[in-house]
């Protein structure tokens, strides 16, 4: 899983069938500051999140788990929006 902020959206009127209706997401990897780091993804929102948004986003085979993107070709996917984290240094 990877820990990110919602940076920006994607919009594509032309796409494989199976993305119909789903909003791409862009998703800046952050580390437990709440820094953005360089890595980002794209990732299809199954939550209901919008910019700014801490969540967390799975990849490869877990992202094709949930109902939403079964045998789809979706390779991340916002599963959880972050209220809230603690952690000790």
């Amino acid at each position: 899983m990877i820990l990110g902020q919602v940076v920006g959206s994607i919009v594509s009127t032309q796409k494989d069938k199976n993305l119909t209706g789903k909003k791409l997401l862009i998703v800046r990897a952050i580390d437990l500051d709440g820094n953005m780091l360089d890595s980002f993804v794209v990732a299809v929102d199954i939550v209901g999140v919008g910019i700014n948004e801490k969540v967390l986003v799975v990849s490869g085979s877990s992202a094709r788990q949930t109902d939403e993107t079964r045998e789809k070709a979706i390779d991340s996917v916002i599963v959880a929006k972050v209220d809230s984290y603690t952690f000790e240094k």
